[in-house]
């Protein structure tokens, strides 16, 4: 082993002394034996244990610890402060600009324990009325995590399409024809894509500072003739499922997509459905102007302000969200459970609700909806009496607490949410992180089952890390005459635009 890996071992059980709240001043004495080790010129593995004695900030205790290192490449020591710590935090030790005192903070006071939860916390403005953080703060471990996130094999489709968009009007213009266009997932627009397909009806050169992106994700260029761009573009642009249905061998000099859908006595189906999952029987019944698309959304639901943790007032909120051309904003922050959102207690429940009055009349005809985002507690009740929930245009009600549970529990616990008649909205029905967090298990069909039976709307929450319901679980809500809501969660006025990734899935 090499010094620099030696020092880092011992830079992990530092960090894990202070993310557990151990003695600050045995954990300096570890940190100084960091730095010593870092220092050191001579190598540790051809020293015995009476040299490293020597070796300033060394001492007793710790020399014995090197010495198992390096014999068994373990030191129990620091594997029973693995075995208590969750995986997701020590990956986030090993993110550098965030530290371990603040790790511990977030960890204890917020239960939050993946690098993407963080993110995720940092989007929702979680972070910055906790004691040592603040806006600031929050943006740098929003900025760090963002870069580190960009690294993983999957990315949001977020993150890339616009990156991906320009790669493809840069091409048009450099190799002088428009025979180029994005295919596979990502333009069916998944919610996860793995790489930026391309495909290109040329055979120059390209130059590589075109194929070069910000987040790291790879790109793919597929050449094919002109002649059978159209024929292969619908070939890498949809599932295998899909394609069973077409004798596509015949069609190689197809001069559109539609013409392959039509002498194959099939109607044109847009490229976002093409998964092989449900659309032929959904186009039986429905054609392709039965699709919503952002224009078709009059109103934005579930949004939070200055009020619990959003990061603009309600006014600030209500104007930007009638700037963009809606007719209508439903405020929901957070309710009083969620104490780490500034969740709002009875009375300012009121005090805001005189506010939505006030700003009705000057903002009219364009209206705010009275809302609340009320935690779902763990035997399934809301976190408000009736009186109080009574008094809302609309209730949204979430699990954002106690997400470990087994099916059984997730079911019952929302099945008793839905069956109170205030809740209007179940949100985020999974309450998954995309690339960070799976998400409880639940029965999706029995939850749907019991939306339909008490006419609660299910969200689709279209925060780019959400996405949930899950768009695959669309069509049996449809089935069951269960409206679904497209929701940003915006937290702050920029997040309304997120409302165009629900409507990719949706």
């Amino acid at each position: 082993m090499t010094n620099k890996e030696i020092s880092k071992t011992i830079k992990l059980i530092a960090q894990l002394m202070e993310v557990h709240g151990e003695n600050k001043f045995k954990i300096r004495s570890y940190e100084n034996a960091e730095f010593q080790l870092g220092r050191l010129e001579s190598p540790v593995t051809n020293m015995n244990e009476e040299e490293l004695l020597q070796v300033k900030g060394l001492g007793k205790s710790l020399v014995p610890k090197i010495i198992e290192l390096l014999n068994t490449g373990e030191i129990k020591y620091l594997n029973d402060y693995i075995a208590k710590t969750p995986a997701g935090i020590i990956e986030m030790l090993s993110i550098k600009g965030i530290g371990a005192g603040k790790i511990a903070k977030i960890w204890k006071e917020l239960e939050i324990e993946t690098p993407g939860e963080l993110l995720y916390a940092c989007s929702e403005n979680r972070l910055v009325d906790l004691k040592g953080f603040g806006a600031k703060t929050q943006q740098q471990i929003h900025s760090i995590l963002e870069y580190c996130l960009s690294n993983t094999g999957k990315f949001h489709y977020a993150a890339v399409e616009s990156f991906a968009k320009k790669i493809v009007i840069d091409l048009k213009e450099a190799l002088a024809t428009n025979l180029i266009s994005l295919t596979g997932s990502i333009r069916r627009k998944c919610e996860l894509v793995e790489a930026i397909d391309i495909i290109i009806a040329s055979q120059k050169t390209i130059d590589e500072n075109f194929l070069k992106t910000p987040a790291g994700i790879s790109v793919n260029i597929i050449r094919c003739k002109e002649s059978e761009f159209y024929t292969e573009l619908f070939k890498t642009t949809a599932t295998e499922k899909h394609l069973k249905n077409f004798d596509i061998n015949t069609l190689t000099t197809a001069k559109s997509e539609e013409e392959i859908y039509e002498k194959n006595q099939l109607p044109y189906i847009v490229p976002e459905l093409r998964e092989g999952i449900f659309e032929y029987d959904w186009i039986e019944a429905h054609n392709n102007a039965d699709l919503i698309l952002l224009k078709d959304l009059k109103g934005i639901l579930h949004n939070h302000s200055t009020w619990s943790d959003g990061a603009h007032s309600l006014k600030e909120m209500a104007n930007y969200c009638k700037e963009l051309g809606y007719e209508y904003l439903g405020i929901s922050d957070h309710s009083k459970s969620a104490f780490y959102a500034n969740g709002l207690q009875v009375e300012r429940v009121l005090a805001q609700q005189e506010e939505i009055d006030q700003l009705n009349k000057e903002l009219a005809p364009f209206k705010i909806l009275k809302g609340i985002e009320a935690d779902i507690l763990y035997n399934g009740d809301l976190d408000y009496e009736d009186s109080i929930l009574k008094t809302f245009d609309f209730v949204v009600a979430s699990v954002h607490s106690q997400l470990k549970m087994d099916e059984s529990k997730a079911n019952e616990r929302l099945i008793t949410a839905i069956e109170n008649p205030y809740t209007t909205i179940l949100g985020h029905p999974t309450s998954r992180l995309l690339l960070s967090r799976e998400g409880y298990p639940i029965d999706h069909k029995k939850i749907i089952d019991a939306c339909a039976a008490n006419n609660v709307v299910i969200e689709l929450n279209a925060n780019p890390f959400r996405l949930d319901i899950d768009w695959r679980w669309i069509p049996y809500a449809m089935k069951k005459g269960v409206k679904i809501s497209i929701n940003p969660d915006a937290h702050k006025k920029e997040g309304y635009h997120d409302m165009y990734f629900g409507g990719c899935v949706a």
